[in-house]
């Protein structure tokens, strides 16, 4: 992220580009107008700190220009000559804040920290939108840790695979939403995608609902049904909870995997099947067979493949992009407004260890959207509400040091490890280190 800054006068420039380089912003200065608009774009990361009196254009003449590449740049005026008409004009034209000089150093670096955050979520969210209209692994699975990363590759990699695959992972990790995902961006998207949830299934219909039968095959069987096996052919079938599948049912899942062939209950005719399955569990299937509760050979034939799926506690650095996707979608069906997100919550959302996963994420973006709160409890150490509101400078401050903390943790100390999780430049995380009075010693593994 940029701070592109604007000044005729090269001496308040200077002061201005040293206030944030020392806190680790990457910072463009220049003198001339045009030449900052010429490193501005639609994808341009970052923000503009612009003086009001310029000679040739002023700084409300830029904030036209600027919004007219983009519309949501933020742009912070600056001026010497503020009054609070011009403050109102400001805003009303669309600048994201208004500062009069001389500026406070906190002050500056406060709103231009608060101004790139802003930048990065539009840029996010123009990204997710875009992910999303495109469909396929890239569209549906959100994030950008290294775990997704390889997640969404392993996907990709096996969407044209003609294997069958077993999908691992927790509840609420997004099983449903991985197999759907390599059922769309492989060659099968064309079929059907047929999910049957094995533990949700009464024993007495599951058979039926497998394999379809003909008419009068046994009681209330008054006329043929198609099963979501055969219904599945040409595309996928995903049997979520496979570990509940009856016993005797597991048997003639192993005949079809390994035959693909079905034959309806009551008929003798076999029905030659082309289908993929994608199998999903949260247990230790291996376990489980050697206690005699699932089926070895079914297992090792479901095993040809098995992708792991990652819990939220393992992805921390997504938990602020899925949500603000889950609130957009939440505020979009319920047709209201966004609230802001505060330190707190932002705290809260870092803080928390996600039992739920996923879907634990996004009911909490639900009962926000609604502004019913996000019913997750205060951090530790964390500022209670009382009559007074603390400074947003100093919530800011002390959710970031958390952040780095926890980082610094799972990178075991290492600096340069932490730094790229993070995204930001070794001198940058050294120089917030040294704010924070975070030594990496405390963190090393042992």
């Amino acid at each position: 992220m940029t701070v592109l800054l604007i000044d005729d006068d090269p001496e308040v420039l200077d002061s201005s580009r040293q206030t944030l380089e020392l806190e680790g912003f990457a910072v463009q200065a220049v003198t001339e107008p045009e030449a900052g608009l010429a490193r501005l774009g639609t994808a341009w990361p970052g923000v503009v700190v612009t003086d009001v009196r310029m000679p040739g254009m002023d700084g409300f003449a830029l904030l036209e220009r600027v919004r007219a590449v983009d519309a949501e740049v933020p742009v912070v005026l600056v001026t010497g000559h503020g009054d609070i008409a011009m403050a109102m004009r400001a805003v009303r034209e669309g600048a994201y804040d208004f500062i009069e000089k001389p500026a406070e150093p906190d002050h500056l670096v406060e709103v231009v920290r608060r101004a790139l955050a802003h930048r990065g979520l539009v840029l996010e969210n123009r990204r997710l939108r875009t992910q999303l209209a495109g469909g396929g692994a890239e569209g549906r699975i959100i994030g950008r840790s290294p775990v997704v990363e390889r997640l969404r590759a392993s996907v990709a990699n096996l969407a044209d695979a003609e294997v069958d695959i077993l999908l691992f992972g927790e509840t609420g990790t997004g099983k449903e939403l991985v197999a759907r995902s390599l059922h769309e961006g492989g060659r099968r998207r064309t079929g059907n995608f047929v999910a049957l949830n094995c533990g949700a299934m009464p024993d007495t219909i599951i058979e039926s609902e497998l394999f379809g039968h003909e008419p009068g095959a046994f009681t209330g069987a008054q006329g043929r049904r198609i099963g979501k096996l055969e219904y599945a052919a040409g595309g996928t079938l995903f049997l979520d909870e496979i570990e509940s599948m009856p016993m005797h049912l597991q048997v003639k899942l192993l005949r079809v995997l390994q035959e693909r062939v079905i034959e309806r209950i009551g008929a003798n005719r076999t029905i030659p099947l082309d289908l993929r399955v994608v199998a999903a569990t949260k247990v230790d299937l291996l376990r489980l067979a050697a206690e005699g509760r699932f089926r070895e050979d079914l297992y090792y034939r479901l095993n040809v493949v098995t992708v792991p799926l990652p819990p939220l506690r393992e992805r921390r650095e997504d938990v602020p992009l899925l949500f603000r996707h889950f609130l957009d979608a939440a505020v979009a069906r319920s047709r209201r407004t966004a609230p802001p997100l505060d330190a707190a919550t932002l705290a809260r959302l870092a803080a928390h260890g996600w039992p739920g996963n996923v879907r634990e994420l996004r009911n909490v973006a639900e009962r926000v959207a609604l502004g019913l709160g996000d019913g997750l409890a205060p951090v530790a150490g964390a500022v209670v509400a009382t009559a007074e509101i603390e400074p947003l400078a100093g919530q800011l401050d002390r959710v970031e040091k958390q952040l780095i903390e926890d980082a610094l943790a799972r990178c075991g100390g290492r600096v340069g490890e932490t730094a790229e999780r993070l995204g930001i430049t070794r001198k940058t995380l050294y120089l917030k280190m040294r704010h924070h009075g975070l030594n990496r010693d405390d963190f090393a593994d042992e």
